[in-house]
């Protein structure tokens, strides 16, 4: 069966996410291959395995050399001190764009994430045409990347796109994770519309799960034709039945802002 890429670059394969979207990614390429800043092991043959550190330039120059398309999930996933972030989410997106200009690869897609928005009301609606509010170091490099991105389609053409991720693990346990919850399965069909559809120009989606009480508008990516099969309504019970987040505080920022836990984290939240 001739597959749709010769070869496809997956940066951050060592992650958490990346070891679970592995193994799915054969049906897009003869060859994937898999960066990320930790050695990875086990090559299939259908992979190649490259150790790169995005905050070097040169390293990630070869590490695009005869790529047809991106999946970039590399870079720091967490909020943490903004030094490393810097490194790895800003430097880093930097020196992959000047890379994919200069090796000519026309089409990225980009694992940014919902703490873009984390600053809007769990009370709101958010669609991609709404300026960003991020919840953090995280989130402001994801901005950034999103923006990067924009600017290399505007000034050369190249395609992304950035995937505002959601809640992409096993199981929702807690009313935030039902609204943003993203399957595995969903992921891989949300890529595969990113990487298939003929025209992208630069967009902005949201990748969650048919849930219901949904935060977020996807209205300005429908023409992915993403349709999600998976759902977080299988664990509503459980997540009702456990009293999570039955909180009277009003104030609790993790209930109010849609940012959640982060919001914990990093810079000191001020109201």
């Amino acid at each position: 069966m001739t597959k749709p890429f010769k070869r496809i670059l997956f940066t951050g394969a060592a992650g958490g996410l990346g070891r679970r979207l592995r193994p799915h990614l054969a049906q897009f390429a003869d060859v994937v291959r898999l960066a990320d800043l930790v050695p990875i092991a086990d090559a299939q043959p259908h992979e190649e395995i490259v150790q790169c550190d995005l905050a070097d330039r040169d390293a990630v120059m070869t590490m695009c050399d005869g790529v047809d398309a991106i999946l970039h999930f590399g870079g720091v996933s967490t909020e943490v001190e903004f030094a490393p972030i810097m490194q790895a989410n800003i430097l880093g997106m930097a020196n992959l764009y000047e890379a994919v200009h200069k090796r000519g690869i026309r089409r990225v897609i980009f694992a940014s994430s919902n703490h873009t928005m984390g600053m809007y009301k769990t009370t709101d609606v958010v669609d991609a045409a709404m300026p960003p509010r991020a919840d953090g170091y995280y989130g402001l490099s994801k901005v950034f990347g999103e923006s990067l991105s924009r600017y290399y389609w505007d000034r050369f053409g190249i395609e992304t796109v950035c995937i505002r991720i959601g809640y992409c693990f096993p199981e929702a346990s807690n009313h935030r994770q039902l609204a943003t919850w993203l399957s595995l399965d969903d992921m891989v069909e949300l890529l595969r519309r990113s990487l298939l559809t003929p025209r992208v120009g630069h967009t902005i989606t949201f990748g969650m799960s048919d849930n219901d009480g949904k935060w977020w508008d996807d209205r300005h990516a429908r023409f992915l034709a993403y349709r999600p099969k998976d759902s977080s309504r299988q664990f509503t019970e459980a997540v009702l039945a456990s009293g999570v987040d039955q909180s009277d505080d009003m104030d609790d920022i993790t209930l109010k802002f849609q940012g959640g836990v982060f919001l914990t984290h990093g810079p000191k939240y001020k109201p």
